[in-house]
């Protein structure tokens, strides 16, 4: 994570963005552990008692005017479109061959490349540009990942050089449902937050490429349609985000504008393990700014002004990112089977459970956004700035090498009062909508108004706190 302002003070950082690797095998390989740029410029003291408040009484007036409002104007304002035009898969395959030669590219620059994070553009294009960048535009644009996907290309000119069908040697088993995205994005996690050197350039190619590797083998396994619906996290993640957008694609290629979080309400009830993916998404993200905090470092009794880096708090950081999305879950959970209790529904909790998750992405991509943000200002410079010399050998590619680096976009009191702002809008906006996706499920499990508004109550609570804790999360000092 890098260049985040949180409680005013501005953080340059090298990004340290979840990397498509399986960590688990690699993250006890010896390494160096590097050093952070840190850029830490005030502490801006914003009036944050009244943005904690203003932030919780708009989700609470949200959910008090959609309990007002009849369902069928709300089902008319789901269901708006405006038509574009018809858009084709003819040049998909070529589009992600690609992308899969610049990936190939980058895995070089991170092999033979320079050893500096924020010279190599590795993990500059894969932690800053991709995991932080390319999020934002999946959940405005719609599906971008299909397209760009390094894998379709290569297994659809293999698979028919083979003379492979498009489902794969054999079926993927139902059971396994989504578990494989969660251990690996649980596994990525771990290394984003937890491991001493998730920068290191050839540590980082070593894991890409053979993350890319297995996953390819596995589509050819299972083919590409299941293994990348329920075990490439990446592809999960970013479609999952996909709902959320503003452009809709049919079955015919045919574009489309609608409301943000309509295709939502269109989704299926999840599995167990697809509940899991979405509440470790949120919570991981949450635990990365929780990780940072004087009030967490001091649990532990760790001095933040006297960080004494990563390796120390291994242990501590393992157990809290498995608390943070155990605590999630549970209060998650009972806020489902509350709200069915109160709203005396027939469903069963697995069922409301797996539908109102979905009202977890809007909040999911707010803090997405406002977590990364001041990454995507400052190291997304140095990403331009390495693309034109991938392999630190003079190149001036597309003429950025020489670029100016402006970190001062995120330092200094104006420029620090308008990031947290819109930081923290975001994060209000995003349970806001939440609430609204929410409030259109209840429609579907319990069709009464009254009942509808009894079984939200529960949940728009806990909306209403976890909009108080991200904004928290942004006011209060972190250790750099």
């Amino acid at each position: 994570m890098s260049g985040r302002t949180e409680g005013g003070a501005v953080e340059c950082l090298p990004a340290r963005v979840a990397p498509p690797c399986l960590i688990a095998l690699l993250a006890f390989l010896p390494t160096p552990a590097f050093a952070h740029a840190s850029d830490r410029g005030h502490v801006l003291l914003l009036p944050t008692g009244y943005y904690l408040v203003g932030g919780a009484f708009a989700v609470a007036v949200s959910f008090l005017v959609l309990a007002l409002l009849p369902a069928d104007w709300l089902d008319r304002f789901w269901r708006r479109r405006l038509p574009l035009f018809t858009f084709g898969d003819s040049v998909r395959a070529a589009v992600s061959l690609i992308s899969f030669a610049g990936f190939v590219l980058l895995i070089a620059a991170g092999f033979f490349g320079s050893r500096d994070p924020l010279s190599n553009p590795l993990p500059l294009v894969i932690w800053t540009l991709l995991w932080a960048g390319f999020a934002l535009l999946q959940g405005v644009f719609g599906d971008l990942w299909s397209w760009l996907s390094p894998w379709y290309g290569p297994w659809r000119l293999v698979s028919r050089l083979l003379g492979a069908d498009d489902e794969g040697r054999w079926q993927y088993p139902r059971w396994l449902g989504y578990w494989p995205a969660v251990i690996l994005f649980f596994a990525v996690a771990w290394f984003e937050l937890i491991d001493p050197a998730p920068d290191d350039p050839v540590r980082l190619a070593s894991a890409a490429g053979l993350y890319w590797l297995l996953t390819f083998l596995a589509m050819l396994v299972f083919g590409y349609r299941a293994w990348s619906r329920s075990g490439e996290f990446l592809t999960v993640f970013f479609s999952m985000v996909a709902r959320f957008a503003i452009v809709e694609r049919d079955e015919n290629g045919r574009l489309g504008l609608c409301w943000p979080g309509a295709k939502l309400l269109a989704a299926e009830p999840l599995p167990t393990s697809g509940i899991a993916f979405l509440l470790l998404a949120l919570s991981s993200v949450s635990f990365d700014g929780l990780s940072k905090t004087f009030f967490w470092l001091g649990l532990f009794g760790i001095n933040p002004l006297e960080f004494p880096g990563r390796t120390a708090v291994i242990g501590s950081g393992t157990f809290g990112l498995v608390l943070t999305f155990v605590l999630l879950a549970a209060v998650f959970l009972l806020a489902v089977w509350l709200g069915q209790r109160l709203a005396d529904g027939d469903r069963s909790l697995g069922e409301a459970a797996g539908l109102l998750v979905w009202s977890i992405v809007p909040i999911a991509l707010a803090y997405h956004v406002a977590h990364y943000l001041t990454a995507l200002l400052v190291d997304g410079q140095y990403a331009l700035a390495a693309l034109s010399d991938p392999f630190a050998l003079g190149w001036n590619l597309f003429g950025t090498a020489d670029m100016q680096i402006e970190a001062g976009i995120v330092a200094g009191a104006d420029s620090a009062w308008w990031l947290w702002n819109v930081q923290a809008g975001v994060i209000i906006s995003g349970h806001v909508l939440a609430v609204l996706v929410a409030h259109g499920f209840a429609w579907r499990l319990h069709p009464q108004p009254s009942r509808a508004a009894l079984s939200q109550f529960p949940l728009t609570l806990l909306m209403i706190a976890y909009t108080v804790f991200g904004l928290w999360l942004l006011a209060t000092p972190t250790a750099g």
